[in-house]
């Protein structure tokens, strides 16, 4: 990840949305296959969620251990998040953004990222939502792929949603 990171920032990105999106893609499927990945359970473990709600909010906290990477997953709506410790690199679209704590910023509906955790680190996304659910909301804010965000985005158009 660490070559993607330095790759990126040497080409200023440059890429295309399309292109990007097959990068990320190709950079979640070397991740995952990478000795020691940690996944489902695994991965709770190493980096343990709190889950809070509100009045039609979510809150979701993670914390990630230094050295490791996260490729988020592609989110249906605009939020915001927050990095509250810890310093990382994120591979976006727009190329690579080096965050430090404290720092807030939104994420843009679409968005699936590359983070790496250069110290241990506690982010926050906070949700527009009524369910408690957790399978619900996932199901709610979350797209399985890109095929499916684009699905949404135009039925959400089409309908006037």
């Amino acid at each position: 990840m660490r070559m993607i990171i330095r790759e990126m920032e040497a080409r200023d990105t440059g890429l295309s949305l399309g292109e990007f999106r097959n990068m990320i893609m190709k950079a979640q499927n070397h991740v995952e296959n990478m000795p020691g990945a940690a996944m489902g359970g695994e991965l709770d473990k190493l980096c343990p969620l709190k889950h809070s709600f509100g009045k039609d909010v979510y809150v979701r906290e993670i914390f990630v251990p230094a050295g490791h990477i996260i490729i988020t997953k592609i989110h249906k709506f605009n939020h915001p998040f927050f990095v509250m410790k810890g310093r990382v690199s994120i591979l976006t679209e727009e190329g690579v953004k080096h965050i430090t704590a404290p720092y807030h910023g939104m994420t843009k509906a679409g968005t699936k990222r590359a983070v790496f955790h250069h110290e241990d680190t506690i982010w926050i996304t906070v949700h527009g939502t009524n369910k408690t659910d957790l399978k619900e909301i996932e199901d709610e804010i979350i797209s399985k792929d890109f095929e499916g965000f684009e699905d949404f985005i135009n039925k959400d158009v089409i309908e006037g949603g």
